[in-house]
């Protein structure tokens, strides 16, 4: 039985990733924090280990403790990050510091796996052509204009630095069962408002959680090491053809779109943020999630996926939105 450990398995998309593995057939390691809820973490077959990223001298020693001399695991899919904060320079700390100090405490204990699995994002990339919408691929120069997007991009750089074999998945907008960025669109329209922002066209892309975990152990178990990945399903949306399949899968019959100016939402985001760092709360809406709103052309390439291990998204838009609806409905959330 191989042994896997997925870091930052308490996220939404790692209660996913940790089934995944046990439906494979794996070993499965959640690696948490202290404070990580374990809600979604009650499979008696689970094992944990407890990191403290914020004192990283702590991790080696934390490693060894936990597995003998001579055992590792086999794969390492490194899922921690954060995607909105309250201080910008916590992007860097979380997203780049963290993944330093644990591939270097991997090292430091000789458990370096047969292939570590780096969850980035396609933010990562930056505005590409937004006239033709030409489609992104793995071999266009990064250029991210957020924050976050350059905190993704740095660590996947030091990765590809460290020599440990890896394997870096961009994964675009993802949805499911859980998710509370989404849950927030499917709210408003639920009330009745669909906001959008600007005037001009914008391509949308998806990928399901549950098609995103799939394609993890499919790449663990197929693809060569020292490769890039963008994640996503084969076909983009328009703001307009997002809101008819949520309106119809939670019943809203009228739905209004309101399409936000992108001078207004620059200043309301710079208004939430600032209300978020005097409550010391990282608000959904800030002055770098602007930038990430504002992007038109979020259209994906996934031939060299589908070459490298096979990769192929089961669930489509119009499926995937109707089981997260009826799982927002059945939980409460979606009232």
């Amino acid at each position: 039985m191989k042994k896997v450990l997925v870091v930052g398995a308490g996220g939404f998309a790692g209660g996913f990733i940790v089934a995944e593995g046990l439906r494979r057939g794996y070993e499965v390691w959640a690696g948490v924090r202290s404070s990580t809820s374990r809600e979604y973490l009650d499979d008696e077959r689970i094992k944990f280990i407890v990191f403290d990223f914020d004192k990283p001298q702590t991790l080696a020693s934390t490693i060894r403790e936990t597995l003998p001399e001579g055992e590792k695991w086999d794969y390492v899919v490194y899922n921690l990050g954060a995607t909105k904060v309250v201080r910008y320079l916590d992007f860097n700390r979380i997203n780049y510091e963290y993944l330093r100090d644990f591939t270097n405490a991997l090292k430091l204990t000789e458990k370096v796996p047969e292939k570590f699995l780096y969850m980035s994002s396609l933010s990562a990339m930056g505005p590409k052509d937004e006239k033709h919408y030409t489609p992104l691929t793995e071999e266009m120069i990064p250029t991210p204009n957020t924050r976050y997007g350059a905190s993704k991009l740095k660590a996947e750089v030091y990765l590809q630095s460290t020599g440990i074999p890896y394997i870096i998945f961009r994964a675009t907008g993802i949805y499911g069962p859980r998710d509370k960025d989404y849950f927030l669109m499917f709210e408003s329209i639920k009330k009745g408002f669909d906001f959008s922002v600007g005037f001009r066209k914008q391509m949308l892309t998806f990928i399901y959680v549950e098609d995103l975990a799939r394609a993890i152990y499919d790449a663990l178990e197929r693809s060569a090491t020292g490769e890039i990945y963008n994640i996503s399903e084969p076909r983009a949306y328009t703001q307009a053809e997002f809101r008819k399949i949520s309106a119809r899968e939670i019943g809203k019959k009228v739905v209004v779109p309101v399409r936000v100016p992108v001078a207004g939402l620059k200043l309301v985001s710079w208004i939430a943020e600032k209300i978020g760092m005097i409550r010391m709360k990282p608000s959904t809406l800030n002055s770098d999630k602007y930038h990430i709103m504002k992007q038109r052309n979020w259209n994906v390439d996934i031939s060299k996926a589908r070459k490298g291990f096979g990769f192929d998204p089961r669930v489509s838009l119009e499926e995937g939105v109707g089981i997260s609806v009826k799982w927002y409905k059945d939980a409460g959330w979606l009232k």
